[in-house]
């Protein structure tokens, strides 16, 4: 039936029905994101991030097990993302990273308790307000699994794109980092599977840098790193249409999209 309605319907036509499905699908999520008064809130705090580090430079820190061979001490003075668990090494390495964000449904439910106390600013899913109350320094984003696009504006909506370092490279580009470096972006997974899946951890994780970053009993979902590749793409064609870049820094990192550097040549 896909092949006939394929030869018989304009592929224009049909990219056009799916975004019109998708926009209906997310409809209620949408007016919900517009109009509740914790999302107003956030819109509000995160207006004042807009273009207040342009001409700075960012890390965006994975969580891939090549972190443990990165000296993350340099990044002591710098700007960085971290996503969803990076918070199981701030003991370790003495300090925080400037920002925390978490998109995914499973992390933020079976976390909630730190999510919700971490002191640095945090930017989570509207999804999420199902577990998270509102903070000072708690942002709800509205990020969707449909539409994909890059959002040069983080108060509205932004696609996921599969994986949470792309809605950090979206806030990047609107808080206006001219450099984002990523490390620990390994784009490579021991455990293998259908995309998405959701599987449940039967010993220690070696998919990140700590054995119990999804640990025996967390659920969590394997990854799309087809469609991630796709996103990244967006983001490197939008950070370069805008004279700034994005670089890969990842020690052995398997992704290909964003220029390889050396990361002990950065400092």
């Amino acid at each position: 039936m896909r092949d006939i309605i394929k030869q018989h319907i304009p592929a224009k036509t049909l990219n056009t029905l799916r975004s019109t499905r998708d926009w209906c699908e997310r409809f209620p999520e949408d007016i919900s994101a517009a109009c509740h008064p914790w999302r107003s809130d956030s819109r509000r705090k995160l207006q004042t991030y807009h273009n207040r580090y342009r001409g700075k430079r960012c890390f965006v820190i994975g969580n891939g097990p090549s972190l443990k061979n990165t000296d993350l001490g340099k990044l002591k003075d710098e700007y960085t993302f971290g996503m969803n668990r990076i918070y199981l090494m701030f003991q370790e390495l003495g300090f925080p990273t400037s920002f925390l964000v978490c998109v995914n449904d499973l992390v933020i439910e079976q976390t909630v308790d730190d999510m919700q106390h971490l002191d640095i600013p945090r930017f989570f899913s509207w999804r999420s307000r199902k577990w998270l109350k509102p903070a000072d320094k708690l942002h709800f984003l509205h990020t969707t699994y449909t539409g994909p696009k890059f959002a040069r504006d983080a108060s509205g909506r932004l696609w996921e794109g599969a994986t949470v370092t792309y809605v950090c490279l979206q806030l990047a580009y609107y808080f206006g980092f001219d450099k984002v470096v990523l490390i620990g972006v390994d784009h490579n997974f021991v455990t293998k599977g259908k995309p998405n899946t959701t599987v449940v951890s039967e010993g220690d994780d070696p998919n990140h840098f700590h054995p119990a970053y999804f640990g025996k009993g967390f659920r969590w979902q394997l990854p799309d790193l087809e469609t991630s590749e796709l996103a990244y793409g967006l983001a490197k064609q939008a950070f370069e249409a805008d004279g700034r870049q994005i670089v890969d820094a990842t020690v052995g990192g398997k992704l290909t999209v964003f220029p390889k550097v050396k990361y002990d040549e950065l400092f």
